[in-house]
This record gives C-alpha cells, structure tokens and sequence, in this order.
C-alpha cells in the first residue's frame, strides 16, 4: 500500500472527527475526493439530515471530479434515508476509483455500494485505516449489530479508588483542567445516564460542553424520587429526559413527570431495583446509540455486573485519601475470587496535566 493512501484516509478520519457527537445517530463520516496527487473536494457528515460526506466532496470537486479518486471513511451508503443514496451519486460523477476505510454495518448497506460500484466498473480497495476507524465508529458498529448502546462508564478518582471523603466532599477530586477535559467529552455522547443518588446529592445539569450539543438524559430511579425541580431538567427539551423506574413508583409522581414532556420508562424490577439491560434495550429501540455513565458507584457497579459496560474511562487525581470509609468509585456486588474481576484490555494512558486518564475495554469472555 501506498503511502499516500494512507495520508489521504487519515485526512479522511480528521475530517470525520470534526463532527464526533454532531451526526448521532448517523455516524460520523470523512471524505476526499483525488486527482493527479491533489485534493479536489473535501467534505464530512455535519449533522443527521444533512448532505452526506461523498456527495459534499464531489460538489467541491464539481466537473473536475469524472476519472478522479474517492477516499471515504465509511461504505457509501445504499439506501433512501432522509438524503438519496450516495453510491448513485459516486456512479454518476464519473468517479474512477473509490477507497474505502471500512464496510458499513447497516443491513441496509453492507456491502451493497461496494458491489454496486464495482458493477459499474469502479475499482474499489477496502480496509485502509481499518482498525483506527473501526475504534472511532465503535458505537455505531455494535447499535447496528445489536440495537443496543454502546456503553462507557467514567469515573474520576483518587490513586486509591475513591469518589469521595467518608462525609461525602467530593470537589474537587480532579484538577479544573481534567474536568473541562472530561465535559467536552461528554460532546462525543447521545446520552448521559445517572442514578437518583447523584441527583440528590449534587442535583447536576448534565449538559454538554457547549448549548448546541443536546444531550439526552437518562435517570434510574427505582422508586420515583426525582424532584420535578431537579436541575437537569432546566434548559433542556422535557423529550430529551429520561427517566427509568419499577412498578413501584407513585403512579401520581408518572403521570406528573408525562405530563411535563418527560419520557418514563417502567420496567421490571430485579432485587427491587431497575433492570439495567431492559432499559438498554428500551434506549435503543428509541434510536438511542452512544451512552455514558457519569454515576453512581452502584449504577455503574450494576451495569458492570450485568455485563451492559462496553468501555471504562478512568480518570485518575495523583491523590490518596487513606481511609477505608472514605466512598469507593465502583459499588456493584461481592467479588470472593479474584477471577472474577472485570478485567480491562487494550488500555490507553493519556496525562491530563496534574491528572491523568485510563481508558479500556471491558473484557468478555464470551
């Protein structure tokens, strides 16, 4: 393979990357178009909706585009959605030769373009940069072939595994750098999920780093204690709040939180307390696709025991607290063996200035 192959495909990531968190639940998509060694046409997928990442390329590129190569992130896609198929478009500008990062997983896709192109008489080569923009499109990889979320837990703690003092001072445990960091993280996600503790405790806003990143938020209350007032319910749309319950919450407290616009989710109760995975499931059939649990230490110790975590960010403060009372980051169960840990793979380190963050998958064995 030829390196500027792979130079044009990384442009091609860099650009997708621009709109990471803006196109849910459309994936984030980069696209270049390449004639004589020069790029012609830039273009990436802005928002759900919108033209796709091909066909703004090839707008750029205009007539100079006929014999000229595509470089695109993402399989073009096949079908009629809210845009027309962009694999007509790519036929219909005369496109000689056409690289392609990975497959789309959508059925609806899947292969489909690559064939069609070819039918046409396209060259097509698939797998540049295929494990790095497998990574960047991990969320959206596993809701097409699962309909379930794609689930991070993040957690920000001492050296030693604490969120909080025995009395439960909890700010700041990480530096202001780290936790303007981590906010804009927040940006990348479809949703951010808590429990009613942490909503009691700190009564959080739970939005994004910027007004035009509109998170949907999802609470897990088993018994309905959530005050109409909380803070996360204020400037954001009633239809963007979640909230998950049992059985056993007040239907007066339902029907008043429906009444408000916000969505209530009644599930099944297991040891009285939510089914994680039904509400997973229920997020997903609402198109529901990237989740992050910011807390507590139960909700995210339940869902890692009911196998629902996909990845781990850990954000570590270079302190200690040195004391046994003192609030543990992950509270979800008894563990007698040390093989039954959750272990983590493919760990990452990043330094955060007086921080620093741990990222890793959630390790199955399956």
């Amino acid at each position: 393979m030829r390196r500027d192959h792979l130079y044009f495909m990384n442009l091609a990531m860099k650009l997708a990357l621009r709109a990471r968190g803006r196109t849910l639940p459309n994936p984030s998509v980069g696209a270049l178009v390449v004639k004589d060694g020069r790029i012609i046409g830039r273009g990436y997928h802005k928002k759900a909706g919108l033209s796709h990442a091909e066909v703004i390329a090839l707008d750029e590129a205009g007539r100079k585009a006929r014999g000229s190569s595509l470089y695109v992130t993402l399989e073009p896609c096949h079908h009629y959605g809210r845009t027309p198929p962009c694999v007509e478009a790519i036929i219909a500008r005369g496109i000689r030769k056409v690289y392609i990062g990975i497959k789309d997983p959508n059925s609806l896709t899947n292969g489909k373009s690559i064939s069609k192109l070819r039918n046409n008489g396209i060259e097509v080569e698939v797998g540049l940069l295929r494990a790095e923009i497998e990574e960047s499109l991990e969320w959206f990889i596993k809701f097409q072939k699962t309909r379930l979320p794609f689930v991070v837990g993040k957690v920000a703690q001492t050296l030693d595994g604490k969120v909080a003092t025995a009395q439960g001072e909890s700010k700041w445990i990480t530096a202001a750098e780290t936790r303007k960091f981590s906010h804009k993280e927040r940006d990348a996600f479809d949703a951010i999920l808590v429990g009613i503790d942490t909503v009691l405790a700190d009564d959080p806003g739970l939005n994004g780093s910027t007004k035009n990143k509109r998170l949907k938020k999802i609470i897990i209350d088993s018994t309905l204690r959530i005050p109409l007032s909380a803070k996360l319910f204020l400037n954001t749309k009633p239809q963007d709040c979640f909230v998950a319950t049992t059985q056993a919450a007040s239907s007066k407290k339902v029907e008043s939180l429906r009444r408000l616009g916000v969505n209530v989710l009644v599930s099944t109760a297991i040891e009285g307390r939510v089914d994680l995975f039904g509400v997973f499931k229920q997020l997903g059939e609402r198109g529901i696709s990237h989740v992050l649990i910011e807390g507590g230490a139960k909700i995210l110790g339940s869902a890692l025991r009911g196998d629902l975590v996909d990845k781990m960010h850990f954000y570590f403060a270079g302190k200690i607290l040195n004391d046994a009372k003192a609030l543990s980051s992950i509270n979800g169960g008894v563990c007698h063996r040390l093989a039954e840990a959750v272990s983590l793979s493919q760990l990452k380190f990043q330094p955060l200035g007086k921080d620093f963050l741990v990222t890793g998958y959630v390790h199955r064995n399956r």
